[in-house]
């Protein structure tokens, strides 16, 4: 299934799209797309239903895909790739960081740069979303925790993140950092996770053409990884790293500015669209 949020900003409804592309409306059998509604047995109550007998909406506007995020855990470095366009080493054990959920933004709502920043840059991610509680799991039990999976932009601030001391979160969390969607891929429909084409346009030119195989920890490792450190609840997103062609990977770097347009898409999970405009 792809489920999906929309409607306006804090007013959003859920939806689904059909096999012929249509959005229809799940008003009537979840009140949003989050909690229980995304649990194991409450994706099954939603696949059994038929979408045909559901109303057709039309949508102006896509909401965050999934509601009720308690924690957005990025990865950092974990392509190889792009960890060697950075001139970093892989770390021996994943990084670590949060975002800021009140970065989260619709899949094409617009990208503000922060009062300030000079560095603002791109990254195309995959997000893994937690459907069920999921503390000191095994590889082995680590997917039956996970929802499925979502398009992101970890739009960050390489100034804020990097030449302002302490953690990466400053960099990574201000308002619209977050766009996420248009839809929640379940699981089922993502054959393998670690082999998906990934790209990014900013304003028609391809900077990241990269796909998910060189992530250096998957799917399943980090969700086992995380869950020794914390717990992780429905709704909890997991946004795990980008491949080469960010704006600092670039010489001379080239990062965003007023009258930008980003696009972004991931295979099977859609794509994005955000105009940039100062904060």
């Amino acid at each position: 299934m792809k489920l999906l949020r929309y409607g306006p900003v804090g007013q959003e409804k859920p939806g689904l799209v059909d096999k012929d592309g249509k959005v229809r409306d799940l008003s009537a059998h979840v009140k949003d797309i989050a909690g229980d509604a995304i649990s194991p047995d409450g994706l099954k109550k939603l696949a059994a239903i038929d979408p045909a007998s559901l109303p057709v909406v039309n949508v102006d506007r896509y909401g965050p895909c999934v509601a009720g995020t308690g924690k957005f855990i990025c990865i950092g470095l974990n392509y190889s790739d792009h960890a060697a366009e950075t001139g970093a080493t892989v770390p021996p054990e994943p990084i670590i960081f949060m975002k800021a959920t009140s970065a989260i933004v619709g899949p094409n709502d617009n990208v503000e740069i922060p009062r300030g920043s000079l560095k603002t840059d791109w990254e195309v991610e995959l997000g893994v979303v937690i459907g069920k509680h999921a503390k000191y799991v095994g590889e082995d039990e680590a997917m039956d925790h996970v929802a499925g999976y979502c398009l992101i932009n970890d739009v960050s601030e390489r100034a804020f993140q990097a030449e302002r001391q302490g953690q990466w979160t400053k960099g990574k969390s201000a308002d619209t950092f977050g766009p996420t969607g248009p839809w929640l891929v379940t699981k089922d429909e993502i054959e393998d996770p670690q082999n998906l084409k990934m790209w990014l346009d900013v304003n028609g030119y391809r900077y990241q053409n990269g796909t998910s195989a060189t992530m250096v920890y998957g799917v399943k490792y980090l969700v086992s990884y995380l869950s020794q450190f914390m717990s992780l609840h429905p709704g909890d997103i997991i946004s795990t790293g980008t491949p080469p062609g960010v704006g600092l990977g670039q010489k001379p770097n080239v990062f965003l500015k007023e009258g930008d347009v980003i696009t972004l898409g991931i295979e099977g999970l859609g794509e994005q669209r955000q105009d940039v405009v100062q904060g």
